[in-house]
């Protein structure tokens, strides 16, 4: 067999096609050596290097029409037949690096299920405690059961490698094990980044499933999904939903379904979207080869009706400070009747609140963007992250001129002072950040996880949104009363791994 070429596998790497406004470089699967599309559906699509579109492909839209075409409307489907793709999808994950996995420590339920499809129904077969491989292989090979692997960017990959030339280099053979081994941890570097585009936690799951299988019912997610086929083929079938952007999973019998709205088999290097609510299902076509492929989700609980519930309770507690008819009694025995009584007071409060969003400068978030912030991913780094964790460089001083790091890392928001009492609570800025969460936690509910951040006075805002607003700052000239406060502030926003000075 030809030795892959290791300088265009990182080129691929390095310069792969983006999904326009919907999935980030390195996801999307064709690079730009890469041949036309075998089948694509609901989509129009172009080469992204600037030469002559087969017909009916526009050429000034970007690689694909705009995402609002596609994003929380219907599915896209690419698939290419291009070699060096699929080799670095297969690279994301493989069947056999569960050994390995399974011998670090993985238990039945946290990190792995084992699982199939009877008679339209989910049938779970996970043992009890650790997980080990052999008994695994044996569920998958005899029982036909799929393995269904939780959030496999949290696990760092290890690799020893012997037998260097005498002058130290590796062999090109090496060279390529090493670069695939490190693309193992592409799945953290992949969903790192979607979190920074998204603005929102971004999980994964790997399936595979053994040939003639199917590992769940026809069902659909209360998340955005991305599917990466890593290994083998696997049959899809999507259906119209029945719950259109969809809070919440549920298993959908096959005779609500009707006929699958598109039908297709992925391969190696395929690329498939579909909004939360869309019901789908999939199997392993017959024949010697199981399948393996990577599901990329988003959005969970990430509606402006999230949003709303989120923001209205600081709204109203500003509000009623200044409004009396919000701090007036509810009438009397209102919470043992029925509420629609007072339809048309609520609609009068509501109008206020509008009225009053309309002049708003700052909201006050409840948790969304701190539970964000506390749970995402650590930024991606190849070391052992010390630049995360101890400030580096010069301190600042009143004559530095200072840049802040890490933006996508960090929220600045506007909260109530969290160690004073209701009768006398203030709004306080809080700066959270996730430079120093751990990726071994990351999407496990049932992790505890900590904030990690900064709090400021109100009167600070000016000066942060300096730093946060320019490429470069001057400490001198940020707008604070007096030098000490301009010190102190570069100092903890330093001290945090924050900013540098340039």
């Amino acid at each position: 067999m030809e030795e892959p070429d290791l300088s265009s596998l990182c080129h691929h790497r390095v310069d792969s096609f983006c999904l326009s406004g919907l999935i980030l470089r390195n996801i999307v699967l064709t690079t730009r050596h890469g041949g036309a599309p075998r089948h694509c559906f609901v989509l129009k699509t172009e080469r992204c290097r600037r030469k002559q579109s087969p017909q009916g492909m526009g050429r000034k839209r970007g690689l694909f029409p705009a995402s609002r075409e596609f994003w929380e409307k219907k599915p896209l489907l690419i698939q290419r037949d291009d070699p060096a793709v699929a080799t670095y999808y297969r690279s994301l994950f493989r069947l056999s690096d569960l050994k390995s996995l399974c011998s670090r420590g993985m238990y039945y339920g946290r990190d792995i299920n084992v699982c199939r499809c009877v008679n339209g129904k989910k049938k779970v077969l996970n043992k009890d405690g650790k997980v080990h491989f052999l008994q695994l292989r044996k569920d998958f090979d005899q029982k036909r059961a799929t393995i269904q692997f939780h959030q496999p960017q949290r696990f760092k990959f290890l690799v020893v490698c012997a037998g260097l030339h005498q002058d130290g280099r590796f062999s090109r053979a090496q060279a390529l094990a090493l670069s695939l081994l490190n693309s193992w941890d592409e799945l953290w570097r992949i969903q790192e980044k979607l979190e920074c585009y998204f603005g929102s936690l971004v999980g994964s799951n790997v399936y595979i499933t053994p040939a003639g299988s199917q590992g769940l019912p026809p069902h659909y997610d209360d998340v955005e999904v991305f599917i990466l086929q890593l290994e083998g083929e696997k049959h899809w079938c999507l259906y119209h939903p029945t719950v259109p952007l969809a809070r919440e999973y549920s298993v959908e019998a096959e005779d609500r379904i009707g006929r699958p709205t598109h039908e297709f088999t992925l391969k190696p290097g395929d690329f498939l979207y579909f909004p939360r609510g869309t019901i789908h299902q999939a199997d392993t076509p017959p024949g010697l080869a199981h399948s393996t492929h990577v599901t990329i989700s988003t959005y969970q609980n990430n509606s402006w009706g999230d949003f709303l519930l989120d923001t209205m309770s600081g709204l109203v507690f500003d509000t009623a400070k200044e409004d009396l008819e919000f701090r007036a009694g509810i009438p009397r025995q209102l919470l043992l009747v029925e509420a629609t009584a007072v339809a048309t007071r609520l609609s009068g409060f509501l109008r206020t609140l509008a009225d009053r969003l309309e002049g708003t400068k700052e909201l006050l978030s409840a948790d969304m963007k701190k539970d964000f912030v506390m749970n995402r991913l650590p930024p991606y780094h190849m070391g052992d992250g010390s630049e995360f964790s101890t400030p580096g460089g010069q301190l600042p001083k009143l004559d530095s001129t200072v840049r802040l790091q890490f933006k996508d890392h960090t929220i600045l928001t506007v909260g109530l002072h969290q160690d004073q009492c209701d009768e006398t609570q203030e709004k306080m800025i809080y700066i959270y950040h996730s430079l120093k969460n751990r990726r071994e936690t990351h999407m496990m509910g049932n992790e505890e996880t900590e904030s990690h951040g900064l709090r400021f006075p109100l009167s600070h805002m000016d000066a942060l949104k300096q730093i946060w607003g320019h490429p470069a700052v001057s400490v001198k000239n940020l707008k604070l009363p007096t030098d000490e406060e301009k010190e102190n502030l570069v100092l903890s926003l330093w001290t945090e791994c924050l900013i540098q000075v340039v």
